[in-house]
């Protein structure tokens, strides 16, 4: 019997061997940007994978993670889901790009999305010139961990996490010191845009009205366009900020005021960009009177050469008749005579022309 048992387990063992050993599956980290855990307000040392950073983060008190995503897709994401143990409800709204700036309460998570602005470079301004390119930042807060999703090419989040490091005792309070720091980047980075399409404005203000070289009317619908879309990006981005100052959404007291610091600097992003929009309407509506006033002028002129040219052409049709009993037709001097008139007739209309200030 015992020899048997020995026979039977030493099979086992032979088959165990023979079976292939599974190979772990590693997660595809081609979206990752960054990662990093933080204890008390300081980076530790290293770049570790993302499941060890969670599991390293949950061993120290007031640690968490910040991962870094740009533009990932969904096998790229899905891993990352499992592993924070993320709901659906919040993967789905993660995974839809184009979203408006909002903050969501859904569970044990909130969730930020802010629009993110770069100035497009251009040597002159024409009616196909991109001005504003826009992107958007997702953020994912839960209670060790924040991960932000970008995607479009502006809003990079290296500065704001170097930044934000380099602030100890803000980065200290955990997750929601990265919405902060986020909020405070995207509103600089609007105030530094609005700047340079202050610039384009001033000059199509400074040239809508020239006689020569005057900016065309497709150039300032265009710069229009180009304001409107940083404008929706920048205006509804004032209700998440303000909803974020509320004590349900679990923002620390200390960040909270920096966090209405955040909105008063918004709100006057949000002023300048209208007053963009008024001055562009305004500079519109008074090139389309300079135009129409321009069209009157000219058909003013037309008129008056018009009626010059009718006064010639009505002398030469009666003279043209040849009736018999014309006197004019038998006078020695009657060509030139009917030419005087006309010269003198369009020398008097034209000096009455002037004087109304038709010509």
């Amino acid at each position: 019997m015992r020899v048997m048992k020995v026979g039977t387990l030493f099979k086992r063992f032979v088959a165990r061997l023979q079976e292939p050993v599974p190979v772990p599956v590693r997660a595809d980290t081609g979206a990752v940007t960054d990662c990093a855990v933080y204890v008390s307000g300081a980076r530790q040392p290293g770049r570790p994978d993302y499941a060890d950073a969670l599991s390293r983060a949950r061993k120290r008190r007031g640690g968490f993670v910040w991962l870094g995503l740009f533009d990932p897709t969904e096998a790229q994401l899905a891993p990352v889901v499992d592993v924070f143990g993320i709901p659906d409800a919040v993967t789905e709204r993660v995974g839809t790009a184009g979203r408006r700036p909002t903050v969501e309460r859904i569970g044990d998570f909130t969730l930020l999305t802010v629009r993110t602005v770069r100035y497009h470079e251009h040597d002159e301004l024409t009616e196909t010139s991109e001005v504003v390119d826009t992107g958007e930042v997702t953020l994912i807060l839960g209670r060790q961990f924040v991960i932000s999703v970008r995607r479009g090419g502006p809003g990079a989040l290296a500065e704001v996490r170097a930044g934000l490091e380099r602030r100890p005792s803000v980065l200290g309070h955990g997750p929601w010191s990265v919405a902060y720091a986020v909020c405070e980047r995207m509103v600089q980075l609007y105030h530094d845009v609005a700047a340079r399409v202050e610039e384009d404005v001033e000059r199509v203000e400074q040239t809508a009205f020239l006689r020569q070289g005057a900016s065309d009317m497709q150039q300032m619908y265009q710069l229009k366009r180009e304001i409107l879309e940083f404008k929706r990006a920048v205006a509804p981005m004032r209700d998440p900020v303000r909803s974020m100052v509320e004590p349900q959404f679990g923002a620390p007291a200390e960040l909270r005021q920096y966090l209405r610091d955040v909105d008063a600097r918004l709100h006057q992003a949000v002023e300048r960009i209208s007053g963009f929009n008024e001055l562009l309407d305004s500079i519109l509506q008074a090139r389309l009177a300079q135009v129409g006033i321009d069209q009157n002028n000219d058909m003013r002129k037309i008129a008056a050469w018009a009626a010059i040219a009718a006064l010639q052409t009505a002398i030469a049709g009666i003279y043209g008749m040849n009736f018999d009993n014309m006197p004019e037709l038998h006078w020695r001097y009657g060509y030139w005579g009917v030419i005087a008139l006309m010269v003198l007739g369009a020398v008097g209309l034209h000096r009455l022309f002037r004087r109304s200030g038709w010509l």
